[in-house]
Parts: structure tokens; C-alpha cells; sequence
């Protein structure tokens, strides 16, 4: 299949990119308005793009309206920072219930029943319970596209946040101890194996045409990419469950 860039919407485009870059790291950002309101999303356009200054760097598209911009852009152009928060397993439902669109002054570390944890340098609240975050402040905010709607952030960490069970000697990080949340296409999946290469030719053979295991007992061919659970924005208009589901749940699994 060869597929002529030029003659897919930004719905198809999308779909490919998310379909065959994976598995994609989950940055949880945090973020807060200059009101003091504490923001939550999942975003999957996230990776490393320095090491001296460290920097990440985000990209956001707007809401599902295509037009809007989402509120964690809004609130790291008017405060110039942000905090990356690394998910997993017992916080993926949480992370996934923060795509939902809520509405700018709610508070969605309180409406997903989650505890903040406070910064060091910047006024944005950490996850708590989160492994591994990173304070950042902005260094560029880049529009990129035809329409110029989705944005680029890089941000320069200022502060690493480490659990001191992760944390080896000269800066490594035990990341077989680190059951880390990434992003298919429209789901998640868990890394749960590690390896070198080379590996034993018996064992690839085996593996050979071998679909992933689901761990949500769904049907092997599932997925909710064309559903009303998705949507090309990263956001989602379903509405998540009832605030005192979220808090029991969170409850449950600190």
C-alpha cells in the first residue's frame, strides 16, 4: 500500500502517524491557569530533543472542535510552564479519563479524584503517586501545519522527580522496575519486557505474525479508533465516570 500524503485530511494523517509510530511514550501534563486552576491531559506527541540544557518537547493539537485550543496550550502560553508526569498500570484509567474535554475552570486533579504533590521551581503541581516527573519551563512554542492549529512546546527541565526505588548510580534509571503506560493507536499498552539483540532464532520464529496480548479481554481485532470514544484531537467528548467513582478508584490504587 503507498499512500499519497498530499491527498489525506488531517483525520487520515493522523490515524496513519499514531498507527505505525508506536509504542509512544505518555506524557501526563500538568499544567495550571494563571487563576490557580489545576489542569490534566494525556499527551502522546512527546519525547526527548536535548541534553544540555535537558528538553522535551510536546505537540498539541486543538480540541475535537479542530479550532479551540486545548487548555494545557493556553495555560503554558500564559504561565510558561508545565509538568511531565510518566503513567503506569495502576494510573492509565485515570490518565485516560483526563482526555475528556472538561471545561476551563474545573479543577481535574480534583474532578479525577487525585492528589496533587508540589514543585519545586514552578507553580504547576506534580501527580502524586507518579514515578517519574519532570518540571519544565518553555523555551519555544511552534506552530506547525497548514492551518497552524496543532503547536510544538519545548520545555527545558529544571527539575527531575525520581522515585528513590528507580534511581541507580551514576543517573540510571531501573526502567525493568518502571511498568510504564505507552500509546498505540487509540489504546495503550504496557512494557512489560525487556532485551538485546541478538535474540535466539527459535524464539523469533515463534514469535513470528504473533499479535499482541490484550490484557482488557476485548476481542483481538478491537479497537476504539472509529468510535465515539476517539477522536483526531487526542480528546475525547465521552464523558469519563462520576467524580466519586474516580476517587474511590484513586483511593484504591495509591
Amino acid at each position: 500500500m503507498i499512500i499519497d500524503a498530499a491527498e489525506l485530511d488531517a483525520t487520515h494523517a493522523y490515524k496513519l502517524l499514531i498507527g505505525s509510530i508506536i509504542p509512544r511514550a505518555m506524557a501526563w501534563v500538568s499544567t495550571v491557569s494563571e487563576d490557580g486552576i489545576a489542569n490534566l491531559a494525556p499527551i502522546s506527541f512527546f519525547t526527548a530533543v536535548g541534553r544540555k540544557p535537558p528538553m522535551v518537547s510536546l505537540t498539541l493539537q486543538p480540541r475535537s472542535d479542530e479550532v479551540t485550543m486545548k487548555d494545557t496550550l493556553v495555560n503554558i502560553r500564559e504561565t510558561g510552564e508545565f509538568v511531565t508526569n510518566l503513567v503506569t498500570l495502576p494510573q492509565a484509567e485515570a490518565m485516560h479519563s483526563s482526555a475528556f474535554e472538561f471545561g476551563p475552570g474545573i479543577d481535574e486533579f480534583h474532578a479525577l479524584g487525585l492528589e496533587k504533590e508540589p514543585s519545586q521551581v514552578v507553580r504547576t503541581p506534580r501527580v502524586k503517586g507518579a514515578p517519574i516527573s519532570y518540571e519544565c519551563v518553555v523555551d519555544r512554542i511552534i506552530p506547525v501545519g497548514d492551518d497552524g492549529v496543532d503547536h510544538v512546546v519545548w520545555g527545558r527541565v529544571v527539575r527531575f522527580h525520581i522515585r528513590d526505588d528507580l534511581y541507580l548510580e551514576r543517573g540510571r534509571i531501573d526502567t525493568a522496575a518502571l511498568p510504564a503506560v505507552g500509546r498505540l493507536a487509540a489504546e495503550y499498552t504496557l512494557v512489560d519486557n525487556v532485551f538485546t539483540t541478538p535474540l535466539d532464532e527459535e524464539l523469533l520464529a515463534a514469535r513470528h505474525s504473533r499479535r499482541m496480548q490484550r490484557l482488557d479481554a476485548r476481542p483481538a481485532d478491537y479497537s476504539p479508533i472509529d468510535t465515539d470514544a476517539w477522536s483526531p484531537s487526542g480528546a475525547t467528548t465521552s464523558a469519563p465516570e462520576s467524580d466519586h467513582s474516580n476517587e474511590d478508584r484513586a483511593n484504591r490504587d495509591r
